[in-house]
């Protein structure tokens, strides 16, 4: 066990295994054996990827009876190999209450991704799902690494097969797409790496660090995390700055989002359920885990300025998602409204708000994945997103329309459903905190159900169109796919306790780093728009 006490925080590992690295590397060994030559062809490569994206999902199960909840803030199922000795890098993976819901949303997704693309991809099938494989590798080593080194490597292998996925296999204006997602992402990441290596010197002036007598620093976040309180102001507000800076685009958070329409309209359907689905989160991930623990007082210092940029992320999401007839851009800008709440809760920094902001991310994940799906399958049939073409599929394809209708009023925030209890929270974190905050950004519940009303009632119940006369419903891969995401979003829905336990320790401490000597912040957000 690794102890660190000036954290607060401890390491375990439950199995006395290297759980983690099996569930990150799995994808990945799946990837380099589907390089080898005349190995699998045509059908076989979907069947094996998506066998090795099953057996990712059912091993990472096995942390959800590992993990303890009660115990104090820890990190779990720790592993800690040194890697480059002379700047004490290593790799060092744990996971918390954030991680463990992260994971799980990023192997269940992963399986949906390979049963959305398991017809419509002809074209390079094995090049194909190759990507598939590597980005989730890249995706589950976000959320499970603690060393800030091969955290920028995971984040950077995430970037290269998303661009390669939406630059071949998407629609007609695909290379603009991938290279503007390519740009976008990059100057983030170049941000982030001058923001990790300004903290690895600045630890080293304050005298380095040792960890049961042996040298332990320099990128570790257990290290960095104490030695941010030493940090003068200045400093911490560039680092903030500097680490949200690629957060706020990956979220993405007004004005950073213009990256993202594009990705999603031209990114084949798979591309568009994995990037709603999981490479989102890794921006809200990447606020909780990164930017705020390791630069409080600069979380602090800009709380004002990132709630504000929510708020108008949240507004002008769904404002402009009010003006689209292509039914993919719609669930497109709809994703920069919804992932605005993600930043108003993390930043409101009551309990409350935070537990509402990770919530949210998994659900935004199960309900606008499933979204992506629905968009792919009509387009599949149709060969055409603009909404006016659309109309009647409640009479050609009801089971498609019937899960259709879940994941949309799950989206719209309906009781019941997992799109509820992230906004709730969100809400009841920040009327606590301002009532004229939460007034503003409760407008934002009659946008989106007008919008998506609007939406649902042209491509289901309006007039049936001749050109889907003919058109079958879903098909078993379909149907698998769509189905585990609507079970998941009602069973989020109806009985969320697991989830808040899970939450309460790492989500108190996110709380804690923002109200710590952060008298300054409650009363702005208190007397904000008096």
């Amino acid at each position: 066990m690794l102890t660190q006490s000036a954290t607060n925080v401890i390491e375990n590992n439950t199995f006395n295994f290297p759980i983690l690295s099996l569930i990150i590397f799995i994808p990945l060994i799946g990837a380099l054996v589907l390089m080898i030559p005349g190995l699998f062809k045509n059908q076989a490569i979907r069947v094996f990827t998506l066998a090795i994206t099953v057996l990712d999902f059912l091993v990472g199960l096995t942390l959800l009876f590992g993990f303890d909840s009660n115990s104090k803030y820890q990190m779990q199922f720790a592993e800690h190999i040194e890697w480059i000795h002379a700047f004490n890098v290593n790799y060092h993976v744990g996971i918390d209450g954030i991680s463990l819901l992260l994971i799980q949303l990023t192997t269940v997704i992963s399986m949906v991704a390979i049963l959305a693309g398991w017809s419509s991809v002809q074209k390079r099938l094995r090049e194909y799902h190759i990507m598939l494989l590597i980005l989730q590798t890249g995706t589950l080593g976000v959320f499970c690494v603690l060393d800030l080194f091969t955290f920028y490597i995971f984040w950077e292998l995430v970037l290269i097969p998303m661009a390669i996925i939406i630059g071949i296999w998407g629609s007609d204006n695909r290379v603009y797409a991938a290279v503007k997602f390519f740009l976008y992402t990059l100057v983030g990441s170049v941000l982030m790496l001058v923001g990790i290596i300004a903290l690895y010197f600045a630890h080293q002036n304050l005298g380095g660090g040792l960890l049961n007598g042996t040298p332990y620093g320099g990128f570790d976040w257990f290290v960095l995390k104490g030695d941010a309180p030493q940090f003068d102001r200045t400093f911490q507000d560039l680092i903030f700055l500097a680490f949200t800076g690629a957060f706020a685009i990956k979220v993405p958070l007004f004005p950073f989002h213009t990256w993202l329409p594009d990705a999603h309209v031209q990114a084949p359907t798979a591309g568009s359920v994995v990037l709603a689905g999981t490479l989102l989160k890794l921006g809200g991930y990447g606020l909780l885990r990164f930017a705020v623990p390791l630069a409080p007082q600069g979380a602090r210092d800009f709380a004002p300025l990132m709630i504000a940029l929510a708020l108008i992320a949240i507004i002008y999401g769904a404002l402009v998602t009010l003006m689209q007839t292509d039914l993919k851009k719609l669930v497109a800008y709809s994703s920069v409204s919804h992932m605005g709440f993600v930043v108003l809760g993390i930043f409101i920094g009551t309990q409350q708000s935070v537990d509402g902001a990770v919530l949210q991310m998994v659900s935004h994940g199960l309900l606008t994945g499933g979204l992506f799906f629905c968009v792919g399958i009509i387009y599949e049939r149709l060969h055409t997103r603009d909404i006016s073409a659309m109309g009647g599929m409640a009479m050609r394809m009801p089971i498609y329309a019937g899960l259709f209708t879940v994941l949309m009023l799950g989206s719209t925030g309906l009781p019941g459903l997992s799109g509820f209890i992230g906004e709730f929270l969100v809400f009841i974190g920040t009327f606590g905190t301002n009532p004229w905050v939460a007034a503003i950004a409760s407008v934002v519940i009659i946008i989106s159900a007008f919008y998506l009303m609007w939406m649902f009632q042209r491509v289901v119940w309006g007039p049936a169109k001749p050109s889907s006369a003919n058109f079958p419903d879903l098909r078993p891969w379909e149907g698998v796919g769509l189905v585990t995401l609507v079970l998941l979003a009602v069973a989020m829905g109806v009985y969320a306790a697991p989830l808040f336990n899970v939450l309460q320790q790492p989500d108190h401490a996110i709380f804690t780093a923002l109200t710590t000597n952060g008298t300054e912040l409650l009363a702005w957000m208190r007397h904000l728009l008096p």
